[in-house]
């Protein structure tokens, strides 16, 4: 037998067979995770009987047993075969008064519970609720409406005290469930004044939680108006800060979200709120200087309780921090973003959230944007993959002097997923930015209005020219965007996206001059390969100019410039070499020639291509083309009316004869 040292008295003892079962089994038991009141599995019985079997009878009997069986174990000189007689007899007496106490035990924890407030009633309910709750096989309706309404009777008398015990709770939970909405009604009456003990209880939160989701629109106002007031307590605790983020990210409508965003401002609004439901927080701030700083303590105050506790990633704390810093001065600004410290990549999620970090990133001095740059930099694929986090990486690539800093921080992780980034929706926008500037083809006026706005507050505190910045930029990660599209050129042109932003980076004056002399031979091959990736049989689905922004690519490259869609023409590129005429010219011979020329003309997406051709070639001497036209020109489909590229291509024929 092993040796076991006490932690309290430091002394040795011994555990017999029987004792190291138990010690064994207390542990396993004790890795058991505990209830989380929906999911849970433990029931309010075990509790009972845990509470039972460790009650001071028990020890006593433990502790005798173990007296005796220590004497024995010092001070016996019997033989070995009534040692073994004695012991097969101890362990059937012991199996016997085991099993009795264990009856006993039962019959005790039965008592116990019929004698509590509403005891006989929740046992027959949670007979109910056992068959309510089954999935499988599916229940008719009209049986699981005759079990609620019979789970009803019983509970509506005590319902206030079933919602407050883990499995009672879930009683409520299942029965808000399957409940017509006027019951829904009832149950939400019912309730009424309890909702903030139920917020911060550990199993009524789920209960809340449910009223909340199955709820009606009156339901849901009359829960809101009863926690009003009680909010900014309710942030600063753990269980009633997720009751109070669900209901304003899931929940409430925007009129619910506004009056819940007036409680943080101060008492005054939580009180009167009927008397600022028009007002905005500029409009508050500019009738008196007196309440703007009222305001500002009562935000920060709340803002930094929260952080302190761990909710920095809430959206309606970020909801919060957007109003304080629209008043925030200079200072407070700072001290604002020395509050946050390490918790910037927590805002970066939400919309309020990401205008709150691009308007700390605008306004914050070259030091302060270093350390947000450094907070940042660990989380480069999350924050550009995301709708709203990738806002704040184009404010740090406008507004940040320093682009060596900005190209060493997020440079390594950007090279390594540059290829993922161009072909996703959200993801490309940076990188589009370097190329093209805030281009209303990639960014609406809404995102393009927010972005010059913080452009605006960075002229306090950047000192570079906002062009000269980005360009700084392009210059940098122009390589990078070449060796991606060359080692990744397959996987970026099956995608649309990816078409498009390989367009947009081969037919581009001001990249092309950012190149060095090795670099424009890299934009030769490039070209060379994407020419390449057109070969093949037109007429299978799987060549890659049945794809849109594919056809559009080729078209660029032939015309040797953008189309503008506005002045109906194109814009020929004055630095760019190996486009419009000599690609068109070299594309021909090498992809298409006299063998497959009619499938070209008579395949609708591939169609318009020849047209490009001809077009770039009908000002050259170019004569194979137009030799190889001739010839079958008479077998070109002229009644496909889906066909629009050939009727064109034949029109234009037409006129040039």
């Amino acid at each position: 037998m092993a040796p076991v040292i006490s932690k309290k008295s430091g002394k040795k003892h011994s555990l017999n067979a029987k004792d190291q079962k138990t010690a064994k089994k207390a542990k396993l038991s004790s890795k058991v995770p505990e209830d989380e009141g929906v999911s849970g599995s433990s029931s309010e019985e075990e509790d009972d009987l845990d509470e039972v079997l460790s009650s001071g009878e028990s020890d006593k009997d433990e502790l005798d047993e173990s007296s005796s069986e220590g004497e024995q174990e010092d001070g016996s000189e019997g033989s070995e075969d009534e040692s073994e007689g004695s012991s097969e007899a101890k362990g059937e007496d012991d199996s016997k008064g085991g099993v009795s106490q264990h009856a006993e035990q039962r019959k005790l924890l039965k008592e116990r519970k019929l004698q509590r407030k509403s005891g006989t009633q929740v046992q027959q309910i949670k007979s109910l609720w056992e068959r309510l709750r089954v999935k499988n096989p599916p229940m008719p309706k009209e049986v699981r409406e005759k079990l609620s309404n019979e789970i009803w009777e019983l509970s509506k008398d005590c319902i206030s005290d079933l919602v407050m015990k883990h499995d009672a709770s879930r009683v409520v939970q299942t029965l808000v469930k399957y409940s017509s909405k006027a019951r829904r009604d009832q149950i939400v009456a019912a309730l009424k004044g309890q909702y903030y003990v139920l917020a911060t209880s550990s199993y009524g939160k789920y209960l809340l939680v449910k009223l909340l989701h199955y709820g009606s629109k009156q339901s849901r106002q009359l829960i809101i108006d009863e926690l009003h007031g009680s909010l900014r307590k309710l942030m600063r605790h753990r269980e009633g800060a997720y009751v109070v983020e669900d209901l304003y990210v899931l929940y409430a409508s925007h009129e619910q979200k506004q009056q819940m965003l007036r409680e943080f401002w101060g008492s005054e609004y939580a009180v009167f709120r009927d008397a600022h439901k028009n007002q905005t927080l500029e409009q508050v701030c500019e009738s008196s200087a007196e309440k703007k700083t009222i305001i500002a303590r009562n935000l920060i105050g709340t803002i930094s309780a929260s952080v302190e506790k761990g909710s920095t990633g809430f959206q309606i704390l970020h909801a919060a921090m957007r109003d304080y810093v629209k008043i925030a001065g200079e200072k407070e600004t700072s001290e604002f973003i020395e509050l946050l410290d390490e918790k910037y990549a927590e805002l970066v999620h939400t919309p309020e959230g990401a205008d709150v970090a691009c308007t700390l990133l605008a306004k914050a001095t070259a030091k302060e944007r270093k350390m947000i740059i450094k907070n940042l930099k660990d989380h480069a694929d999350k924050l550009i993959r995301n709708e709203h986090g990738n806002l704040v990486f184009i404010t740090a690539l406008m507004c940040v002097d320093d682009t060596v800093l900005m190209f060493k921080s997020f440079g390594p992780s950007v090279k390594e997923m540059l290829q993922s980034f161009v072909v996703d929706k959200y993801g490309r926008r940076p990188f589009l930015y370097i190329l093209l500037g805030l281009d209303g083809k990639y960014f609406s006026p809404i995102v393009k209005k927010d972005l010059n706005r913080y452009i605006e507050y960075s002229k306090a505190t950047s000192k570079k020219p906002f062009e000269q910045r980005r360009k700084e930029l392009l210059n940098k990660f122009a390589p990078m965007y070449l060796s991606t599209i060359s080692k990744y050129y397959d996987m970026i042109l099956s995608d649309n996206l990816g078409s498009q932003f390989v367009s947009e980076v081969l037919v581009n004056d001001e990249f092309y001059d950012q190149l060095s002399d090795k670099e424009k031979e890299k934009h030769r091959e490039i070209v060379n390969t994407v020419s390449t990736y057109f070969k093949g049989d037109v007429s299978e689905e799987s060549h890659p100019i049945h794809k849109p922004f594919s056809v559009r690519l080729l078209k660029s490259l032939i015309q040797g410039g953008k189309w503008n869609a506005k002045e109906k023409k194109v814009e020929p590129l004055h630095s760019v070499l190996g486009l419009g005429t000599e690609f068109a010219q070299q594309f021909y011979e090498d992809i298409i020639d006299e063998t497959n020329l009619l499938d070209w003309i008579n395949n609708a997406d591939s169609s318009f291509t020849i047209v490009a051709i001809y077009e770039s070639l009908s000002k050259t001497e170019n004569k194979k083309f137009f030799k190889d036209l001739k010839k079958v020109s008479k077998k070109i489909n002229k009644d496909d009316e889906s066909n629009k590229g050939a009727r064109l291509l034949l029109k234009l024929m037409n006129n040039k004869a």
